[in-house]
């Protein structure tokens, strides 16, 4: 990766696309060249699209899923607006001068009605479209200059003040030239056309012309509101030539002129998307003198405008330009909030954000786009160094975000993300001066889990503030939290927590959750519950070992007095552990008392167990010998179950008294041994269990009696304190258990020998209990590639990993929240607040499922690749019909020209195109014996038969494949009679002759014409098909086209029809001699022979035309050369 410029100046926002709506046009149908969209508005509920077949979609923002259609027969439509402060009314204007007003009826679920229409401006193309702010009126104004007003009355209106707007439509005022832009606010109209600007009020029917100076062209006009609180009236500004804007005030006097050209002349900022990284060109262009064609208020304190270059936005009160980019052909802008939506001249649409670009750099890493994030942070660490993004983008966050780039493609952006860490200073510079206070008064350590443990030296002046009261501090910071939560990401600032008394002051993320300790934790900082019992961990293991120490001492007066503070710090440990895991608590106290910590005891052999299986595992012998590598697997799991008996753990709780979460439960691994002779694996798993010895009935009980308590419930919280080290061994060992299948023991028996258990069950119900017994030491990202890949027709064991997933989810209070509202709610929810790269998001989604149904499938699109193809196929396992609508949409989501380079990155296995082609061919598709006769061949035009998936059947189809599997798709698409890919299949396969026999039953001569027609490429191949014409039965059989009628089917296979297209590609002459050679001139009518002489005379004429160019550019070259 090239090195990423720096931009010098320092930019504070940025336009950013982070969703394409490239599928949402595609589900409307409105990518096509038929059909498209021609105009556009949003507001604050809807998006509007017009399109040119006369329809306007009105789809919800909110999850982009709710959709209304209404349908104009009055054109195409040219211009819409949604009512700013009721969302259940819309104006369209369409093409032939009609303004059409709608009641959409959604607060009273009714259907959506048309409550006026407008013929004042018939005949002529109306230009603008604007609501009042206030009452239920519209403006319209049109190409000569017309302006009128649509007064509504309807129920839901209030009683309006009294205007010169009497009757329901009546013409406000004609300017002198087509009308540019209309705009409205607190009683006064503003109209721009192309000569000049008008004011006027509505409710005195008062006018002002705005400044002296005509113009030329199409300018734009705006109000600017202004702060109600500081009692400032609003502004206009009005586009002049020459990049200039006139700030005008509520009065109509132009107050001042300000001047853009000279500050335009810097690069254009790039905008940052999830299509291609973002670059930047240093090079200082001249000054712009542009015209502003329309201006928007965007923000608070933002104008924007747009030409064919590219997007502006100015903040005209400091005549400065925030950015400016390069957005090419650009037809109309709609905007809501700092949310613009862009028609361009091909019908498209962008939806961009104006955003900060810390706030940018934060959705990119919520959303794992680690080299994109690092790339912007790069591109702008200019601003995010000098801004207040440093209060947001911390260190920490910083760091993660380099370690999760790779070092062989992104080392040039490790090492700039590296000197931009370096120029971060602490953005608290007190935080030095209060640890010297707080080392100066009291002694403190550092735990392993980061935190500060004070000591004081005051020892009979502590209070509750200072004798680390964890109850206190854990309420205030859940009244913080709540309080945090009622605010909208979008529109809320930053927020900071500090703490109290004795911690230090820090700046957190406002997605991160907040944490009952004043200290700067890891990034992607784990739930309050995780954090509380990392504290109760590293809290337990400090005092033990004090404890241990002060046994060994003599007591004395001094001693007993510096018992006390640890005696309040007790109580903190309880209260922790009374949030996390209820039950522990006597073994919180056993484990106090006692000199030696049990757990030590416990895991002693594990230890050793596992040290021994890793060292094996690094001997080539047996790390590519499957059988040598269960064989070590199975030894090293009978240890483990030995050490994990739950009469070893009888005080632990189970899954419903758990509250642990994925972070400090689960530790996850790079896929290093994930790919250990797969081809073995599946050949040995029978092997393996047929070559295992019956060990004594003694071992068995043994054994069973430690599984019978573990049938019923998860695992997922770690029954004790488990040290970093042995736990990722013993994570990695679980895990490659379950991928090799090595899920039954090895246990010694008495006389010292090696037996096998053979558990009597199936390998599914074996792995289903290994997962439930050992499900908190699993990497969750390899045990669910290895259950798809290994049990993909066993269910349950998907299910049981799912369950385990939920229950591990079950303590978010997303988890919770997802109990009420409808998909789109429930999807942001998980879209806020679920990362992307979370395996528990597979868990998340099937909840939807099950609620939801196909609609909930659909909708996981937007959460591919984390939800792959792969998992919806478990998922919907019993409903094989709604995986393939969730692939269809999938595949359309993308641009039409990588839809095969997509669907091919799909198919991992290859296995799976011919799984997926079958159950394509198999759904939503006529009945094969509509399509293949008895004989098994095609029925007469049974190819014009409609295929619910027949575009994903050819993406299929067309995909590079070896030769067997395409013969297996030949005879898949042959069976099910989908004779469209069954012939592309013949001509890839050069099975030609199979192919023109397959032709001659479709009976459709269309198949042979055209430029992607099956057209006989030599003699040999026409004299076939017309044998095979020939003999075709002669017999009449009728039979109805694809509409149902006998008359209007395709032009039938005949001789004659045969010999005429011959005759085109051949010549008449050639054609007549290979006709007579087969012996079937006698067939021909006098049809055949009068097109045949027209032929000749066209061929004729045609050498005549070519002899005759061919002489006169001899004749012009050879002037040339005299």
């Amino acid at each position: 990766m090239t090195f990423v410029p720096v931009i010098p100046e320092p930019y504070t926002h940025v336009l950013a696309e982070f969703e394409s709506l490239d599928p949402l046009l595609s589900a409307l149908r409105l990518d096509s060249s038929r059909l498209k969209c021609t105009s556009i508005a949003v507001s604050r509920k809807w998006l509007a699209l017009g399109s040119s077949g006369g329809g306007l979609n009105l789809i919800q923002k909110d999850g982009w899923k709710h959709r209304l259609f209404l349908s104009h027969r009055e054109g195409a439509i040219s211009q819409v607006a949604c009512c700013s402060h009721d969302d259940d009314y819309v104006a369209v204007a369409t093409s032939q001068g009609l303004v059409v007003v709608w009641e959409l009826n959604q607060e009273r679920r009714g259907k959506p009605e048309r409550i006026y229409v407008s013929s004042e401006h018939k005949g002529r193309k109306v230009t603008a479209l604007c609501w009042d702010t206030a009452i239920l009126r519209v403006f319209v104004g049109d190409h000569m200059g017309k302006v009128s007003a649509i007064k509504l009355n309807t129920s839901k209106q209030a009683k309006a003040p009294a205007t010169f707007v009497m009757f329901p439509v009546q013409t406000i005022t004609t300017v002198d030239s087509c009308v540019v832009q209309l705009d409205y606010m607190d009683g006064r109209l503003l109209i721009s056309s192309l000569t000049r600007s008008f004011l006027c009020d509505t409710e005195r029917e008062k006018f002002w012309k705005i400044g002296n100076k005509e113009r030329d062209g199409e300018y734009g006009a705006c109000f600017f509101p202004g702060r109600g609180s500081a009692g400032q009236q609003p502004l206009i500004y009005c586009a002049r030539p020459g990049s200039r804007m006139w700030e005008v005030n509520f009065d109509g006097e132009v107050i001042s002129t300000h001047q853009f050209k000279k500050l335009l002349s810097s690069p254009p900022l790039p905008v940052i998307t999830l299509r291609s990284e973002p670059q930047y060109d240093h090079t200082v262009g001249s000054s712009q003198s542009l015209s502003f064609p329309k201006l928007l208020h965007l923000s608070e304190h933002c104008v924007l405008t747009w030409t064919e270059r590219g997007i502006y936005i100015f903040i005209p009160q400091n005549v400065q330009v925030l950015l400016w980019s390069e957005v090419k052909d650009i037809q109309e802008v709609a905007v809501c909030k700092n949310e613009l939506f862009c028609l361009h001249l091909s019908g498209k649409i962008s939806h961009l954000s104006l955003l900060s670009v810390e706030r940018c750099v934060e959705r990119l890493l919520r959303r794992g786009l680690w080299n994109l994030a690092a790339h912007t942070c790069c591109l702008f660490q200019n601003s995010v160094i000098a801004g207040r993004g440093r209060k947001s983008l911390t260190v920490d966050k910083l760091e993660h975000m380099k370690s999760q780039l790779d070092l062989t493609t992104c080392s040039d952006l490790i090492s700039q993300l590296e000197e931009l860490i370096l120029k971060f200073e602490p953005l608290d510079s007190d935080c030095s001066s209060r640890r010297s206070s707080i080392s100066s008064h009291e002694s403190f350590s550092i735990l392993d889990s980061g935190i500060y443990r004070i000591i004081s030296s005051r020892r009979g002046s502590q209070s509750d503030e200072d004798s680390c009261s964890l109850h206190s501090q854990t309420l205030s910071e859940d009244e913080r939290l709540k309080e945090f939560a009622s605010h909208q990401e979008e529109d809320q600032a930053d927020q900071c927590c500090s703490s109290h008394g004795n911690e230090v002051t820090f700046e957190t993320d406002k997605n991160e959750t907040f944490l009952p300790f004043g200290i700067p934790l890891s990034f992607r900082s784990p739930s309050p519950l995780v954090s509380l019992q990392a504290v109760k961990e590293s809290v337990s293991s400090f005092v033990r070992k004090t404890t241990e120490k002060i046994g060994t001492l003599h007591t004395s007066p001094d001693l007993k007095a510096r018992q006390e503070p640890r005696g309040d710090d007790q109580l903190c440990e309880d209260d922790v552990s009374s949030v996390t895991c209820p039950k522990e608590e006597d073994t919180e106290e056993k484990e106090e008392v006692t000199s030696q910590p049990p757990e030590e005891d416990k895991f002693q052999e594990l230890k050793i167990a596992t040290a021994e299986a890793m060292t094996k595992l690094q001997d080539p012998l047996v790390l590519f010998e499957p059988k040598s590598l269960r064989m070590v697997l199975r030894e090293w799991l009978s240890q483990l179950e030995k050490t994990f008996a739950m009469e070893d753990f009888s005080g632990i709780s189970d899954t419903g008294n758990s509250s642990m979460t994925l972070n400090e439960d689960v530790v996850l691994f790079d896929e290093s041994k994930n790919g250990i002779l797969d081809e073995d694996n599946e050949k040995e798993k029978k092997d393996s269990l047929d070559n295992e010895e019956t060990v004594a009935q003694k071992a068995c009980e043994s054994v069973n009696s430690q599984r019978e308590p573990l049938d019923d419930f998860f695992r997922v919280c770690s029954p004790c304190s488990i040290a970093n080290g042995l736990r990722e061994d013993l994570a990695e060992l679980t895990t490659l258990c379950l991928e090799l299948n090595a899920l039954n023991s090895e246990i010694k028996s008495t006389d010292g020998h090696v037996d096998n258990t053979l558990q009597q069950c199936s390998p599914e119900i074996l792995a289903c209990q290994f997962l439930k017994k050992y499900f908190f030491l699993l990497d969750l990202k390899r045990a669910k590639e290895s259950i798809k890949l290994s049990y993909t027709n066993s269910p349950c064991v998907w299910d049981t990993f799912i369950e385990g997933l939920k229950e591990m989810a079950s303590s978010n209070p997303t988890y919770m929240e997802m109990e009420e509202g409808d998909l789109p709610t429930r999807l942001k929810l998980v879209d806020d607040s679920v990362p992307f790269d979370s395996p528990l998001l597979i868990a998340y989604a099937t909840r939807l499922y099950e609620k939801f149904g196909e609609s909930a499938l659909r909708s996981l699109i937007k959460f591919y690749p984390s939800i792959s193809p792969s998992d919806v196929m478990q998922l919907c396992y019993h409903h094989p019909a709604q995986f393939l609508a969730y692939l269809d949409s999938l595949v359309k989501s993308r641009p039409e020209d990588q839809r095969a380079s997509f669907l091919e990155s799909l198919l991992q296995r290859e296995s799976l195109r011919l799984d997926w082609l079958h159950l394509a061919v198999s759904h939503d598709a006529p009945p094969s014996t509509s399509t293949v006769d008895d004989e098994g061949n095609p029925r007469p035009h049974s190819h014009l038969f409609s295929w619910g998936y027949s575009q994903l059947i050819l993406h299929l189809i067309k995909l590079p494949a070896d030769f067997t599997t395409k013969e297996k798709m030949t005879d898949i698409c042959r069976s099910r009679g989908f004779w469209p890919g069954y012939l592309t299949l013949c001509l890839e396969l050069e099975r030609r002759r199979e192919a023109f026999a397959n032709i001659v039953y479709l009976n459709d001569m269309s198949l042979m014409e055209g430029d992607n027609g099956w057209t006989p490429e030599t003699v040999e191949e026409w004299k076939l098909l017309l044998h095979l014409v020939q003999n075709k039965s002669t017999k009449p059989v009728p039979q109805k086209s694809s509409n149902g009628n006998f008359s209007d089917g395709p032009t039938p296979i005949n001789v004659e029809n045969v010999a005429l297209l011959l005759a085109k590609a051949m010549g008449p002459d050639r054609a007549w001699s290979v006709l007579q050679e087969c012996g079937l001139t006698l067939e021909l009518s006098e049809r055949f022979t009068r097109i045949c002489d027209i032929l000749r005379i066209a061929e004729k004429r045609q050498r005549a035309l070519i002899q005759s160019m061919l002489e006169k550019c001899d004749r012009f070259l050879w002037s040339q050369q005299a």
